[in-house]
C-alpha cells in the first residue's frame, strides 16, 4: 500500500514537473489563471432571480409534459381507431 501511494505521488510530481516546463503546460496554466479571473467577473444571480428562473423552468416542464401526454393519448386513440377499423 505504501509503495502504491509513493508511486502515485511520484507520478503526480513528475506530471506537474513535465507540465511546468513544456509549452502546453504553460499554456494550460495561463488558461487556468485567465479562467479564474473571468469567473470572478461573473455576476451571479441572487436568491430571488434563481427562484424565479427555477419556477419558470418547472412550469415549462409541467406544461411540456401535459402537451406530450395529450399528443401521445391522441395518437394512441387514432391508432386504436385505425386498428379496429381494419380488423
Amino acid at each position: 500500500m505504501v509503495v502504491r501511494v509513493l508511486l502515485l505521488l511520484l507520478g503526480i510530481i513528475l506530471g506537474i514537473t513535465i507540465a511546468w516546463f513544456t509549452d502546453q503546460g504553460k499554456q494550460f496554466y495561463a488558461f487556468s489563471r485567465e479562467s479564474i479571473e473571468e469567473t470572478k467577473k461573473v455576476i451571479w444571480p441572487g436568491r430571488k432571480e434563481t427562484m424565479q428562473t427555477a419556477g419558470v423552468v418547472f412550469a415549462f416542464v409541467i406544461a411540456m409534459a401535459a402537451f406530450l401526454w395529450l399528443v401521445d393519448t391522441g395518437l394512441m386513440a387514432i391508432i386504436r381507431f385505425v386498428m379496429d377499423q381494419e380488423g
